[in-house]
C-alpha cells in the first residue's frame, strides 16, 4: 500500500499545487493525508473547500491551530473525515482521530498539536497513548502540528515501533531529515507546504516583512495569483507486514502560462 502524506495546503495556490500534483500522480498512491487548515485564503477552512479536497482525491484532511479560524466549520466538521488536534480539551468539537478500512486494512490518522510556542493545548504524548491503546488499527499515522522541531523530533523517538509513520506540519518548510527512526517509524520534522513558492511560509513577502520590520499587526494575503506554486509531500510504501519499506520527499514546483494554466518545472530535489 502506498500512501501519500501532504503538508499544509495554504490557499489557493496551494489547492491549484494539491489538485495538479494529485491529478498527474493519481496512480502512485492509494490514500492521501493533507494538512488543510490554512486551505481557505490561508486561515481555516470552508465547506466548499472541504469538498474540493476530497474531489481531488483527499481521504483525510486534518488540522491545527488555525482548524476553527472559519467559525462555519461547527457546522459541518463532523459530516467529513476533517480532524483537529486530539489534544484539545474534551468538548471541543470534531474528533482528534479516524480509523476507516482500506482493501482490508485498518488505517488510523491521528492529529495532534505541540505546545511548545503554541497554545497550551492537552499533553500530545499522554494523548497519543490514550488513542494507541485503544486502538486496533494496521497502520497508525500520526500529524503532529507543532512550532518546536524538538518537540516534534521527541514525540517521533517516544512513538517509534509504534506509529507507522510521523509527519510534521506547521512551519511550511519542508526538512530533509526523512528517515526511519531505529525502531520502524517513517519520520519527517516537517513535510512542506503547498503554496506559492516566492512567499514567507504562504504569504505575500511584503507583510511578512513588514510584520518583523515594525512590529505592528499586519493583515496577511495570500499571493492569489502566484507565478510559481509548489506542492510538498511524503510519499511511502508499506509491505503486508504494514512495515515501511519506501518512501521518498516530494517537492514540485509548477510555473503558471499566459493562459492561466500551469506547467510543471523541474523537481530542485
Amino acid at each position: 500500500m502506498r500512501i501519500l502524506l501532504v503538508g499544509d495546503v495554504v490557499g489557493r495556490p496551494g489547492r491549484r499545487a494539491l489538485h495538479l500534483y494529485l491529478e498527474e500522480n493519481r496512480n502512485k498512491f492509494d490514500v492521501c493525508i493533507a494538512n488543510g487548515e490554512n486551505a481557505a485564503g490561508g486561515f481555516g477552512l470552508t465547506e466548499k473547500i472541504v469538498n474540493k479536497l476530497l474531489s481531488y482525491g483527499v481521504n483525510v484532511i486534518t488540522g491545527g491551530n488555525h482548524t476553527f479560524d472559519k467559525k462555519e466549520i461547527y457546522q459541518f466538521i463532523d459530516k467529513y473525515p476533517i480532524l483537529r488536534p486530539a489534544n484539545y480539551p474534551e468538548g471541543a468539537p470534531g474528533r482528534g482521530f479516524l480509523t476507516f478500512d482500506f482493501e482490508g486494512t485498518k488505517i488510523s490518522v491521528i492529529n495532534l498539536m505541540g505546545r511548545v510556542f503554541m497554545e497550551c493545548l492537552d499533553n500530545p504524548f499522554r494523548k497519543f497513548d490514550e488513542i494507541y491503546e485503544s486502538n486496533e488499527a494496521d497502520i497508525v499515522i500520526v500529524d503532529f502540528h507543532g512550532e518546536a522541531s524538538s518537540e516534534k523530533q521527541a514525540f517521533g523517538f517516544y512513538v517509534d515501533g509504534k506509529a507507522t509513520a510521523v509527519f510534521g506540519t506547521h512551519t511550511h518548510v519542508q526538512t530533509s531529515d526523512l528517515r526511519r527512526l531505529p525502531s520502524g517509524t517513517l519520520y519527517i520534522t516537517d513535510a512542506g507546504m503547498c503554496g506559492a513558492l516566492n512567499s514567507v511560509i504562504g504569504i505575500e513577502p511584503k507583510e511578512g516583512i513588514e510584520r518583523f520590520v515594525k512590529q505592528l499587526p499586519v493583515r496577511f494575503k495570500v499571493p492569489e495569483k502566484a507565478e510559481l506554486i509548489q506542492f510538498c509531500g511524503v510519499l511511502f510504501e508499506v509491505d503486508d507486514r504494514f512495515r515501511v519499506v519506501r518512501y521518498e520527499r516530494i517537492y514540485e514546483i509548477y510555473e503558471r502560462r499566459e493562459d492561466g494554466s500551469y506547467t510543471r518545472r523541474e523537481s530542485p530535489i
